[in-house]
């Protein structure tokens, strides 16, 4: 049944309704803004213009102190003994760079941020005695000796791929800031395990020396407890106190990597041009003796070369995918490890002579003994 509208206008919950809107419109009429525009309609609510707050008293005198003119804050303070690097394990001090990528005066610290100048290399310390202070720290920081149990704990609880203690150490090896988050791992947990990958794996004995320290006390002052393939676990000590961990000034940037003397010759030593490029010619046409990966792990390629080493003469490894600096960083830690001569880097293939001391590959076997028999040969002289 239809109403008509006048009849609507008399009910009694048509009245309540009517008044209600003329109410809301009221109470909108009031809360509207003074400067509020009834055609301008933003989609967010504007707020009134607020006074600047005047200064405080503490902020007056700071200003007053300094003259009106903002100080930049001192240069930190290290009297760790040792110099800043931003690669401890990937770079030799015997390696005199011939020049730099960025000017020098540029401290990846940071301007002013740092006590130490920076010479495009490492930030030198001050020359003192205290690498024997720092060694008799680090014994003291250790403590007594692990027994086989508390080894076994630790190991099992730090070895797995899940552990939440874990830092990756890649191409870079033991960096500078490295160093730090290690102490930070330290001051929650008793060991970090630490995973490494790519070119430093191929000498791991220089990563673990470089970690625990043993001259002085100084980058971690840890002590390696359990080494498998590329996993370690680096103990902390029982003495250790986070509250007393040294103070490390952070790089702020990975400073560009300074320009050494070219690698490989056009002509290797005691050989002629023509040997020379026939050995390439040899190492290029011939099967790579193994296949590395980018970020691999690189454990077993300085024994697999000295093996070949004493059948062939010349080696190729191949780098496919791995990067023209990282197969440069291999042929140069080759070259010491195994030793060898680099003869040429191309298309991320490796070509490598095993020089002209060929006989020393086939006593490499009989070492051991020959120092054995030199030993007896030396009592039975002496009775």
């Amino acid at each position: 049944m239809l109403l008509p509208r006048d009849l609507l206008l008399l009910l009694p919950w048509r009245r309540a309704t009517a008044a209600g809107e003329a109410i809301a419109r009221r109470l909108n009429h009031h809360r509207a803004p003074p400067f509020s525009d009834p055609d301008d309609d933003p989609p967010f609510t504007r707020l009134a213009e607020r006074p600047p707050r005047a200064p405080s008293k503490k902020k007056k005198k700071e200003e007053e102190d300094q003259g009106g003119r903002i100080r930049p804050p001192e240069p930190a303070s290290s009297d760790l003994p040792f110099d800043f690097q931003y690669s401890y394990s990937e770079t030799d001090p015997a390696w005199r760079p011939i020049g730099f990528r960025e000017p020098t005066r540029f401290s990846p610290f940071g301007p002013g941020r740092l006590d130490r100048p920076w010479d495009g290399v490492a930030a030198a310390a001050a020359r003192g005695d205290g690498a024997g202070a720092a060694a008799t720290s680090r014994e003291e920081v250790l403590g007594e000796p692990l027994a086989e149990e508390e080894v076994a704990q630790l190991v099992e609880r730090y070895r797995h791929s899940d552990c939440s203690r874990q830092i990756n150490l890649g191409k870079g090896g033991v960096t500078h800031n490295m160093i730090d988050d290690i102490h930070n791992h330290w001051k929650r947990a008793e060991a970090v395990r630490i995973k490494c990958l790519g070119v430093p794996t191929l000498d791991m004995d220089n990563i673990c020396f470089h970690l625990e320290c043993t001259i002085v006390q100084d980058k971690t002052g840890g002590k390696v407890i359990y080494r498998n393939i590329n996993i370690l676990i680096l103990y902390r000590g029982r003495n250790y106190d986070p509250k007393q961990r040294p103070q490390i000034p952070l790089m702020l940037w990975k400073p560009l990597a300074p320009i050494y003397p070219r690698l490989v010759q056009n002509v290797a030593d005691g050989l002629t041009f023509e040997k020379t490029k026939e050995l390439r010619n040899t190492g290029l046409n011939s099967s790579p003796l193994m296949k590395l990966t980018r970020n691999g792990v690189y454990v077993n390629v300085v024994d697999r070369v000295r093996e070949a080493f004493k059948t062939v003469e010349v080696v190729r490894l191949d780098c496919s995918h791995v990067g023209s600096s990282d197969c440069k960083k291999i042929g140069v830690k080759l070259r010491d490890l195994v030793p060898c001569v680099p003869l040429l880097f191309k298309d991320e293939q490796i070509i490598l002579w095993r020089g002209k001391l060929s006989g020393i590959w086939s006593c490499l076997k009989e070492l051991p003994v020959l120092h054995e028999m030199k030993t007896l040969l030396y009592l039975s002289a002496e009775h």
